[in-house]
């Protein structure tokens, strides 16, 4: 039977989902939580990679396994094997035609920041530190560019290979939420480092580096130049994915 997992994770640790050679992955832990509890060493599908240090309130996978546990089950028994900062919050079965990768029909992004002269070490590691105020309400306009159906090139991180980048942001927000300005993004799909470019590009107009409006001369270029920054990683966070 295929068994869809809901997961949540801390990835500050981690080498980012997919197994590598160079580090601990977060993929790695849930496979080898599976060997410990059925016995059968099998490849756990993720719907999307997320890299070293980004985080997910909402990471979506699927395996097959022959065991006679219950599909509900598995999530309370997986988390016997699962470090504190991987759980597996809900298990359920789902029709072997369904996959957690190519079916997914949309996810949410979440980038969170603050601004402060001097870092601050518990939001650190959820946030990244811009230390001059922004313009949230400039943001926020820039923001809303982005939905629609685009070619999101120039926010892919350089030397990538991709044969389409062409993607569909169904909705963008910029807000403050207590000392913190959150991002929020929807959309078909995302490109490698694509809501980090995108985040470092909404910082410079918060910054007034650019106007709200260059967002569409930005996404016409097509040149990875003319957007911002690639934001760390560990303000990133995968809220979710829909099927």
């Amino acid at each position: 039977m295929r068994i869809f997992i809901k997961i949540e994770y801390d990835g500050t640790a981690y080498c980012g989902w997919q197994i590598q050679p160079n580090g601990v992955s977060v993929q790695q832990k849930i496979e080898n939580a599976i060997l410990l509890l059925t016995g059968e060493n099998l490849s756990v599908t993720g719907s999307g990679r997320t890299d070293s240090g980004v985080h997910a309130l909402g990471q979506i996978a699927h395996f097959d396994t022959a065991s006679s546990i219950p599909p509900n089950r598995f999530a309370s028994a997986l988390n016997q094997f699962l470090p504190s900062d991987i759980k597996v919050v809900e298990s359920f079965k789902v029709d072997d035609a369904l996959h957690a990768r190519f079916s997914a029909k949309a996810k949410t992004y979440r980038y969170k920041l603050y601004v402060s002269k001097h870092p601050r070490p518990l939001m650190d590691r959820y946030s990244a530190r811009v230390e001059f105020p922004l313009d949230v309400s400039a943001m926020q306009t820039a923001s809303e560019k982005f939905v629609g159906k685009h070619d999101f090139c120039c926010f892919l991180a350089s030397g990538s290979v991709v044969k389409d980048t062409v993607r569909e942001i169904y909705s963008a927000k910029v807000e403050e939420v207590g000392e913190e300005i959150v991002f929020t993004v929807r959309g078909n799909g995302f490109l490698y480092n694509m809501v980090r470019i995108m985040v470092g590009t909404l910082v410079k107009v918060g910054l007034g580096k650019i106007s709200a409006n260059e967002i569409d001369k930005i996404l016409l270029s097509g040149d990875r130049k003319n957007a911002g920054i690639t934001m760390p990683p560990q303000g990133l966070t995968l809220v979710s994915v829909e099927y």
